[in-house]
């Protein structure tokens, strides 16, 4: 897989302690929504362990000019050098990979997203969207607080604007909100995904974040009936993508 070096364009906050890096994207670099890239830093004046690599979804869509990862900033030697970037600094990437993309049919698709394992679902909704994709999506989104979740907004907005998309977001921590809130509370449960979706069975089940939401939303498909070919799961672990078995 060839490797390109590119020129970070932009930073933005997308929530509070996630940022998204916005970068050059290579003529020539084709990838479907819902990949990953492999992001190294040149030269980086600290490192660690860990080494100078880390795997990110593409939050962007395959249509947009710009290429864009964005990661929660933790204390570590890969995020402080990110972090730290001046405009028109470059790292290398290589890419894409992975499989976790949206299937090429007609069923209904049902996302079910953690924290910063919104980034594969933002690429996938706004170019369904761009391509006039006839199909119902939903999109459970959970976050401890409404400050923690990543491109809600713009989630918001799409949910407003599209009429074959539904937005559910759930919060689990609003004690420690500053923030008013008049959605769903609590953690996903099949009570939640049986309110919104109706009958369970039917629809594609995409599910991405941290293990722990994964290994659980599994359980609840599997203890629901869901086939085992009719769920796509990926795990991310702070900024790490780690794939699972996927669905063929």
């Amino acid at each position: 897989m060839p490797s390109h070096r590119v020129r970070l364009q932009q930073k933005e906050g997308v929530a509070e302690g996630t940022i998204a890096f916005h970068f050059q994207r290579p003529a020539d670099l084709e990838f479907k929504a819902g990949q990953f890239i492999d992001v190294t830093l040149i030269a980086p004046p600290e490192t660690d362990a860990e080494g100078n690599t880390r795997s990110f979804s593409i939050a962007s869509a395959p249509f947009e000019t710009d290429l864009i990862i964005a990661t929660r900033m933790r204390d570590t030697a890969f995020k402080r050098v990110l972090n730290s970037l001046a405009l028109g600094a470059e790292v290398s990437i290589a890419g894409p990979f992975g499989s976790f993309t949206l299937r090429q049919d007609s069923q209904p698709a049902v996302f079910l997203a953690g924290g910063i394992g919104i980034t594969p679902f933002r690429s996938m909704l706004l170019q369904a969207f761009h391509d006039r994709t006839v199909r119902r999506f939903v999109l459970f989104y959970s976050n401890r607080r409404p400050e923690d979740a990543a491109f809600l907004e713009e989630l918001r907005q799409l949910d407003r604007k599209f009429g074959g998309f539904r937005l559910i977001a759930t919060m689990t921590d609003m004690q420690k909100s500053r923030r008013p809130w008049e959605g769903e509370t609590g953690r996903l449960n099949p009570a939640m995904l049986a309110k919104h979706v109706g009958e369970l069975h039917g629809p594609v089940y995409y599910v991405a974040g941290p293990p722990g939401l994964v290994s659980a939303m599994q359980e609840v498909l599997n203890a629901a009936g869901i086939k085992t070919n009719d769920v796509v799961a990926e795990e991310f672990s702070g900024y790490e993508v780690q794939p699972l078995t996927q669905s063929a």
